[in-house]
């Protein structure tokens, strides 16, 4: 597995000869790496590369309620203090189950637990719980997005602590995330729980990082400090990439070949800095697969996401 991962970590993103992208323009100054300004904006602006994104967006959110209409509503609970800090538990019939935390993406901004239910179904059929996070928006959190960590650290220490209420395992829990949900999954990876929440260790089992950015500082540098208000300090703290010491679980890291070039490159630079450190990690490189579209592979057990969170899981698709 490590070894596919330094071969894939090793390849060039094939995006790169996307004709998708940024407009043709006369290069500009370099503000990051080889990134010119308007390069480095499109890199985390997806509908650059993306251009029906919306509509993909509102097919996750149908694909919820035909999902919802199958095999019900979920049992919505409240994790923490604010109205927002609530989560979607889908159950499966088996007692004593192994739980996968989604964490929803949308540029921090957007996205709700309700519209990333659809991928329920493919766990509830494989024996193990789905549980999707509601949290606060970077904007509504004053452009900090410590404060959304936060809130997904207690989201999942509440899962731990009250997986019995549920028929859910503590000893099995596995959290994944995609897109700045990605990034938000990966800083709940280095979290150091037992300092924070007097807890073990070692509470996830395993993390799925689709689609995410592990360091921030050339998303620092792009159109997204325009919301978001960056320090030295949070850079560093939201930076998973410069915590890997924390990291107490095997990950899988995941992007799609059409996804835009910094997204592909933050991936393969995360899991190249994993294994480095000796820990174990594989990467998974989609071939021709867009930015939301490896988000609905979540819920087909053999797309690349819905593969990898079962074999992350040691579950079978059914």
């Amino acid at each position: 597995m490590l070894a596919t991962t330094v071969a894939m970590a090793a390849a060039p993103a094939l995006a790169e000869g996307c004709q998708v992208g940024p407009p043709q323009h006369h290069k500009g100054p370099l503000v990051y790496m080889d990134y010119d300004q308007l390069e480095l904006d499109a890199s985390y602006d997806q509908v650059y590369y993306e251009p029906l994104i919306a509509q993909d967006s509102d097919r996750l959110a149908s694909n919820s309620e035909s999902m919802r209409a199958r095999i019900g509503a979920p049992q919505r609970v409240a994790y923490g203090p604010t109205e927002i800090e609530k989560l979607d538990i889908y159950r499966t019939n088996r007692a004593n189950a192994p739980i996968f935390i989604f964490i929803h993406g949308g540029n921090w901004l957007v996205g709700s637990a309700k519209q990333y239910g659809y991928p329920a179904e493919m766990f509830i059929n494989a024996g193990a719980h789905y549980v999707a996070l509601d949290f606060i928006s970077v904007k509504e959190a004053g452009g900090d997005l410590s404060v959304m960590a936060a809130q997904i650290r207690g989201g999942i220490a509440w899962v731990y602590k009250n997986a019995a209420s549920f028929g859910g395992d503590p000893d099995r829990i596995y959290i994944g995330g995609h897109s700045s949900g990605g990034h938000l999954c990966g800083v709940a990876l280095v979290t150091d729980w037992q300092k924070e929440f007097d807890l073990p260790p070692t509470i996830v089992k395993g993390g799925l990082c689709m689609s995410g950015m592990y360091e921030m500082a050339p998303v620092w540098r792009s159109f997204r400090r325009t919301y978001v208000n960056f320090t030295d300090a949070m850079a560093d703290a939201m930076s998973s990439q410069r915590h890997i010491d924390r990291l107490n679980a095997p990950i899988i890291v995941t992007y799609g070949t059409l996804e835009t070039p910094d997204f592909q490159r933050q991936g393969r630079d995360f899991a190249g800095a994993v294994k480095t450190a000796g820990k174990p990690v594989h990467l998974v490189e989609a071939p021709n697969y867009r930015h939301l579209e490896m988000a609905e592979s979540l819920g087909n057990p053999y797309g690349p996401n819905g593969r990898a969170a079962l074999a992350l899981m040691k579950l079978a698709p059914t």
